[in-house]
């Protein structure tokens, strides 16, 4: 499951994130409304956490805007303030649910879960599959023709991002801010693992299934 979570407190954002994540969620993170705003019109999420007290542009002009934009993509709006009016905002905006702080994380991970089911029979799947490719999301195994590849953990969660967009085009900045958010490291650090990726994927096969498209990015052949 992909989320993307809106919130201007560190601290906290930092407890959601780490929950989030150790339980083997993609995680993407802005500390302000436009922030938030731009990765969710960019690309695709089963779920927005989204905070109302953002500095710049509150959580409800956030959810107002992605529902003018067309965006029906789950938010979950949390709020410091325990009162029926901004409850009652919260849902005019457009928003799925509520929840108030301080918050039980089980409480919040039940809430989210509940939203992407309602919205997504296939957000939950332990397997992902395009073409001739399939992942086991738990073993973390990765198949090609009903063979075994082996995949270090930075190329599987390249290949997973690939096929969860397949046969659209992944940017470089999309794959650069989900495997390292904001602290990228020095030089073209992502094309050395697109080539160890290929080398496990392409190499020992007579098709090659991973396209670069010049200065954009790179996606999975269509499959056939």
């Amino acid at each position: 499951m992909r989320l993307l979570l809106v919130e201007d407190s560190r601290e906290v954002a930092g407890v959601i994130l780490d929950y989030f994540e150790n339980t083997g969620h993609e995680v993407d993170y802005a500390a302000d409304g436009k922030g938030g705003l731009n990765l969710a019109s960019e690309n695709s999420y089963d779920i927005i956490i989204l905070d109302v007290m953002l500095p710049g542009m509150n959580g409800f002009k956030v959810c107002r805007a992605l529902r003018e934009q067309g965006n029906s993509t789950p938010v979950l709006m949390l709020t410091a303030r325990d009162t029926t009016d901004d409850t009652l905002q919260g849902f005019s905006e457009g928003a799925d649910d509520y929840l108030i702080k301080p918050f039980d994380l089980k409480i919040l991970d039940a809430r989210v879960q509940a939203l992407v089911r309602r919205n997504s029979s296939s957000a939950f799947k332990k397997e992902l599959s395009y073409g001739q490719l399939s992942l086991d999301l738990g073993s973390r195994a990765a198949i090609r023709d009903s063979q075994s590849i082996g995949l270090n953990p930075t190329c599987f969660k390249i290949l997973k991002i690939l096929i969860d967009k397949a046969p659209e085009v992944v940017t470089r900045d999309e794959l650069i801010y989900a495997i390292w958010k904001d602290e990228p490291p020095e030089g073209d650090t992502l094309r050395n693992h697109i080539y160890q990726l290929r080398a496990s994927v392409d190499k020992p096969f007579e098709q090659e299934l991973i396209i670069t498209v010049p200065k954009v990015g790179y996606r999975l052949k269509e499959a056939v």
